[in-house]
């Protein structure tokens, strides 16, 4: 595919996503939760403009392609639901063409949960298995994702997300149950396992990575563990609402930037400073989220005989979490640091160690020694020698 050509496939491709989505949107806002789904559609705008640009500046590079595919199927299949919700539900009868809506948007979101869940992470970052024996798993992959459009776009009946609707499917093929039976069981854990085996890919490919593909596979991995992370404690914590969709949504908007990143090697081995902050600041904020509850509730219980109100333990509880702040950041800085960034650690300890010697040591040799042990040890080169100036030249 020539420079021009993958251009104007990557321009199409966002006008079909733009077309697709400005003719949802005023049928989600009719039919009522336009407010709930735009953090998604904010995040299917990022897989689609990741992809466009992927294919226009990398046409052969298959990730981008696996990028756009996504974007478009989500926006299709955004707009397929709202028509037939607007078309069964919102005003019955109104629009034509109905029952084909509700079966597109019936088949269409296997393939993106397929090609966004297993093929991406399969493929990723270098748009090829993770080694030739690797490639019967992509064959499988892909294999699943299309027999399983097929089986929905022939099952018996259709069906609307979160509404209660059932309705015949014009080409619907019965299989004498056996769609509920132990053949669909079967059929469900082998989609399974390819996510797995996707997944276990990801991983190996991580293992035998180094130098720049490590990096690309950080960004990636990264932005995966946050969605995992933030979905889980959805389930605990009260994330639900506008502003638990909102993040949401960003951290989904994260994971095509991730690969944007990482494939354009833009910025590339600045996620080594992210994941440290990341688990600097997260660790320090639940450390200091627990140390306030916990001040609220103990001042809160000896104060409240005396005040007759919580408003001192807030106080209180708000100064403590002020004056803890900057010592606990460091602790947590250096336990962060030891344990995930030994290298760096030691480093750090080493230099400190040398610098203690320098103010004291006078002798010209011995700090020569030194030196060069220092940098052997911190930076590791083939070789080192130290050159210095004789002081009567």
């Amino acid at each position: 595919m020539t420079n021009r050509i993958s251009i104007l496939v990557a321009v199409l491709g966002l006008l079909v996503f733009t077309a697709a989505v400005g003719a949802a949107i005023p049928l989600a806002a009719a039919n009522g939760n336009l407010q709930t789904h735009f953090p998604l559609l904010v995040a299917f705008a990022a897989f689609m403009a990741v992809g466009a640009l992927l294919v226009a500046r990398r046409p052969a590079h298959l990730v981008g392609r696996l990028f756009s595919a996504v974007g478009l199927l989500a926006a299709t299949l955004y707009l397929a639901q709202q028509y037939a919700e607007y078309a069964f539900f919102t005003r019955p009868g109104s629009l034509p063409l109905a029952t084909f809506a509700l079966w597109y948007s019936n088949i269409s979101w296997l393939p993106l949960i397929g090609l966004a869940l297993a093929a991406v992470p399969f493929y990723f970052p270098t748009g090829e298995p993770v080694s030739p024996r690797w490639r019967p798993v992509g064959w499988l992959i892909g294999f699943v994702i299309v027999a399983s459009t097929i089986l929905s776009a022939v099952a018996p009946e259709l069906s609307l997300q979160d509404e209660d609707l059932s309705v015949a499917n014009p080409i619907g093929v019965s299989f004498g149950g056996a769609e509920q039976g132990p053949l669909a069981n079967a059929w469900f854990a082998l989609a399974s396992a390819t996510l797995v085996a996707a997944i276990i890919s990801l991983v190996f490919r991580f293992r035998r990575s180094r130098g720049e593909e490590r990096q690309q596979l950080k960004w990636f991995t990264f932005a995966g563990v946050l969605v995992v992370v933030v979905s889980t404690l959805s389930e605990v914590l009260p994330l639900d609402g506008v502003a638990g969709d909102a993040i949401f949504g960003a951290l989904l908007s994260f994971l095509p930037a991730s690969a944007a990143i990482a494939i354009l090697r833009y910025r590339l081995y600045d996620i080594d400073l992210v994941i440290n902050r990341t688990l600097v600041y997260g660790a320090l904020t639940v450390l200091l989220g627990l140390v306030y509850v916990g001040s609220v509730v103990v001042l809160g219980g000896l104060l409240r005989p005396l005040a007759g109100s919580n408003d001192l333990a807030v106080a209180g509880s708000t100064l403590a979490v002020a004056a803890l702040f900057s010592p606990l950041r460091r602790r947590v800085q250096v336990f962060v640091d030891r344990r995930f960034y030994r290298r760096r650690y030691d480093a750090a300890r080493t230099v400190e160690a040398f610098s203690a010697r320098l103010r004291d040591e006078v002798d010209l040799d011995t700090l020569r020694s030194d030196l060069a042990g220092v940098v052997q040890e911190t930076l590791q080169p083939a070789s080192v020698s130290v050159w210095l100036r004789d002081a009567e030249a």
